[in-house]
């Protein structure tokens, strides 16, 4: 009895095509997390770009397995950036 490993097949050229289209676009996004800096304290900073190269690395990640799934990292990643910047203003007091 021998037992064949399936291999899924490799996605399309299109897919991995947008797939590399969001990871340029969350390069983009890394724009904003460098900008962030104007108005947020340097231990906060940090931990915004810990969490964008988390969120590059989640977005590398699928590349690899589901290309279509990587155009929602930079969506995800600007509104973790905006959000967090938002809330920072509002309730720890940050200004520019």
């Amino acid at each position: 009895m021998t037992q064949e490993s399936a291999a899924p097949a490799p996605p399309p050229v299109w897919q991995r095509a947008l797939g590399v289209l969001g990871l340029v676009a969350h390069v983009v996004v890394g724009f904003f997390y460098l900008a962030a800096g104007l108005v947020t304290p340097m231990p906060w900073l940090i931990g915004f770009w810990v969490a964008w190269l988390v969120f590059l690395a989640v977005a590398i990640w699928l590349l690899i397995r589901h290309p279509l799934w990587t155009l929602l990292v930079p969506v995800v990643a600007f509104g973790f950036i905006f959000g967090g910047v938002s809330l920072g203003e509002a309730v720890l007091g940050w200004t520019g």
